[in-house]
């Protein structure tokens, strides 16, 4: 048995804040892996409006970000470090996926800050991250890149479904793995919710109580992106665009995060109708919206599988660890089926201390 300890990172599009999952990873044929200790960390205000106005810096005030996240970063893994009595020699490396300021792949381009070098050099330890750009210079979207951790590390499901900023899927067809994102999820809800003065809709019990805006829901539904084939992924750039330019502001909020759920709901059974799906293992912070699950319940035809706490909150951290385990092993981590990339591809930096 080959056994690998370390640190995986994740901060998502949706601003929750960062999520830290210590696991080890074993391989004795198949790959499994146990959780060994975990946090999410609330950015303070001031960080999460850095992070979400960091696209429309300029490129000296976005590689000052990059530098002071990264600085951040390192800070909370050491604190982790310190409250879970986790020895640096119990590390093998950091895989963090950083936070992503723009991701533009049909323009080549893609973003992800967190200077690598900035943490190793503080932590001691060796870091891996740009786990997206070797793709997307591959001709490839660049996400999504949890895939290959649902095809080795939850193989008993037929499915992944992540509900965060935006949801997305992964699946096996005809052998190959495939995966896109479907639809906005918690990026917009939480958007709305907060035009209410909440951080989110707990539950989604405004939504919930709400009416379904028929006309909203068509407009929506129209939008080109979900008439195109995969591999496809989106971006901030496409919801301010695309997707918000559609909702009237003269319609209450209280109906438009109804209509957004109704909406993400269907779409989200659409992605699937045509994949042989029996069952879908559910993660992300969307789990939590019982409105959106049971909406999601009442169109499938498909078992909709909820698992423990930890891994809704932490299987995206968790595979960004696995990830950093198969670049390690020179072994793909990046799925041309999944990405439309000219071919598979191992993707990040690795970045040793000095």
């Amino acid at each position: 048995m080959q056994t690998y300890r370390c640190i995986g990172l994740m901060s998502g599009t949706s601003l929750d804040g960062l999520d830290i999952a210590y696991a080890q990873f074993n391989l004795d044929k198949q790959w499994s892996f146990e959780l060994l200790s975990s946090k999410s960390v609330v950015y303070s205000d001031e960080l999460k409006n850095k992070l979400e106005g960091a696209f429309q810096q300029d490129v000296h005030a976005l590689d000052l970000l990059d530098k002071t996240y990264g600085e951040y970063l390192a800070q909370q893994v050491q604190i982790f470090l310190e409250e879970q009595n986790i020895q640096k020699s119990e590390v093998d490396f950091i895989a963090s996926h950083g936070h992503t300021i723009f991701h533009e792949p049909q323009k080549g381009i893609t973003r992800q800050i967190g200077c690598g070098k900035t943490m190793a050099n503080i932590l001691g330890l060796k870091v891996i991250n740009d786990f997206r750009s070797n793709d997307v210079a591959l001709g490839g979207q660049g996400a999504p890149l949890v895939p290959i951790g649902d095809q080795l590390l939850f193989h008993h499901y037929d499915a992944c479904l992540n509900l965060g900023g935006f949801s997305n899927i992964s699946f096996d067809v005809e052998h190959k793995r495939i995966a896109f994102d479907i639809c906005p999820v918690n990026i917009a809800l939480n958007l709305y919710a907060q035009q209410l003065g909440y951080a989110y809709d707990k539950g989604g019990f405004i939504a919930q109580g709400a009416k379904l805006n028929t006309a909203l829901l068509e407009r929506l539904n129209r939008l080109e992106y979900y008439q195109k084939a995969y591999p496809k992924s989106l971006g901030r750039e496409w919801l301010e665009q695309e997707f918000l330019p559609q909702i009237d502001a003269k319609i209450p909020v209280q109906d438009i995060l109804h209509t957004l759920v109704v909406h993400a709901a269907q779409q989200i059974v659409r992605a699937v109708q045509d994949g042989h799906i029996s069952n879908i293992l559910i993660s992300g912070g969307g789990a939590y919206n019982t409105f959106l699950i049971d909406s999601i319940k009442a169109l499938a035809d498909f078992q909709v599988c909820i698992p423990s706490t930890q891994i809704i909150e932490f299987k995206e951290a968790i595979v960004f660890a696995f990830l950093g385990v198969l670049h390690q092993r020179e072994e793909v981590n990046c799925l041309s089926s999944v990405t439309g990339a000219t071919r598979d591809n191992i993707g990040g930096k690795l970045h040793l201390p000095t």
